[in-house]
């Protein structure tokens, strides 16, 4: 009976020695005799609500990395840009390891995500509910390594200026944190280097709809909560948006309309049909502008806003121009009002001789004598039409070259201090 106890209690001698030396390491392993049986895994999923720490004085670290598949959409007046991108969590499990070399070879295995303790990780510029699909999977490896992926449609909170529109440059912030865990139970890592991070987003993006991804930064800041701190990892994605749809169906037009408006200032100034080709113009260019309304961005303070004013002002004042210079050509009066000498200095044109009063010419000479009959060559001053008008034609002429020159000049101005300002 003695022998039979023996064998007994070195089982349990042994089997005592191995626990504690297990206990030492701080880790556990599965019994691969019912590694195949749920009953073998019980051990580290019947913990699924708690961390898988083997002492809650000891954080559990979590390694993220992601990468930006689209860039969906980006909402200048909610001030919202809304990505979608893959998550990946990695982490230790202390209660879920074996050895391949007794369980077959087997080194990794799927387990559906549910039965597994997940960590809390989002994003804090959310600026709507994340809902996670259902039936996600994680992989487990022998050495008790989780690594987990999942979906994520992001909606989040950015400060967008969309000054330089559509040249514009936009710095979004996705900020991941555990909502529920404190520094002091969970710690954030980072699994993938951040140019690895950027290389593989970009190859993704860069052929996608209409933003293009620039660069993916870090910054890692610790926010406080009240009394407890939180673990965060911060990135600042740069974004760039592609210009060519507006260039094509905004830029290029307005500058076509505003070419042929100052174009038409050398249709001839005795022409009357030049008033009506602008006024046709002016009406074009509001039409274009209401149909093109839905591609400029909401809000008063993008540039392209500014550009679009200069170049309607230019051709209200075209406009303007023409209306006075036809009023110079046709008067509607017998005996127009004389323009003032300054105007003469300025458009380099000698001043109109003064002409005698009657009182004058009766005063230097006595009565009057008797009219001679005009002669075939002669003709009254009065009833020529034309005569009251040759004295202005020279000065007209002179004038609408002079406002033809100074519109051409702040064309060219306003053109030039839009476009160094477009490529700051």
């Amino acid at each position: 009976m003695g022998g039979s106890r023996f064998p007994g209690e070195r089982v349990l001698f042994y089997l005592v020695l191995h626990l504690l030396l297990q206990a030492q390491d701080h880790s556990f392993a599965i019994n691969c005799p019912g590694f195949g049986e749920p009953v073998g895994l019980d051990s580290g999923f019947g913990r699924k609500p708690f961390p898988p720490v083997i002492s809650f004085a000891v954080p559990v670290r979590v390694n993220i990395s992601f990468t930006i598949i689209a860039i969906m959409d980006v909402d200048e007046q909610l001030q919202l840009m809304t990505s979608f991108l893959w998550l990946e969590m990695v982490w230790d499990n202390p209660l879920l390891r074996w050895r391949p070399e007794e369980c077959e070879g087997i080194r990794k295995m799927s387990v559906a995500a549910r039965n597994l303790w997940l960590p809390d990780v989002s994003v804090i510029e959310l600026a709507e509910v994340q809902k996670t699909p259902r039936g996600l999977t994680a992989f487990i490896s022998n050495e008790g390594r989780i690594r987990y992926k999942k979906p994520m449609k992001v909606a989040s909170l950015c400060n967008l200026d969309i000054f330089y529109f559509p040249f514009d440059k936009q710095n979004c912030t996705l900020t991941f944190r555990s909502q529920l865990y404190t520094a002091d139970s969970l710690v954030l890592g980072m699994e993938k280097e951040v140019w690895e991070i950027a290389a593989a987003s970009r190859n993704v993006v860069q052929v996608r709809g209409e933003w293009q991804l620039l660069s993916i930064t870090k910054a890692t800041p610790n926010m406080s909560l009240a009394t407890n701190l939180h673990d965060q990892i911060a990135f600042h994605v740069a974004i760039r948006r592609r210009p060519r749809l507006y260039v094509l169906h905004l830029l290029v037009p307005s500058g076509f309309l505003v070419a042929i408006d100052a174009l038409s200032f050398y249709l001839p100034a005795e022409n009357v049909h030049r008033a009506p080709f602008k006024m046709a113009l002016l009406l074009g260019y509001n039409v274009f502008l209401l149909l093109m309304n839905d591609l400029l961005p909401f809000g008063g303070s993008a540039l392209i806003s500014v550009y679009f004013a200069l170049c309607l002002s230019l051709m209200v004042a075209g406009l303007l121009e023409t209306i006075f210079i036809t009023h110079l050509l046709h008067p509607t009066r017998s005996e127009p009002p004389r323009a003032p000498r300054w105007l003469y200095a300025l458009l380099l044109l000698p001043p109109p001789l003064p002409h005698p009063g009657p009182g004058s010419r009766l005063r230097e000479h006595g009565p009057p004598a008797a009219p001679e009959a005009p002669g075939p060559q002669q003709a009254e001053p009065s009833g020529c039409p034309g005569a009251a008008d040759a004295p202005r034609e020279p000065l007209s002429l002179r004038l609408d070259t002079l406002l033809f020159r100074l519109h051409l000049l702040f064309l060219a101005a306003s053109v030039l201090t839009v476009a160094i300002l477009w490529s700051t």
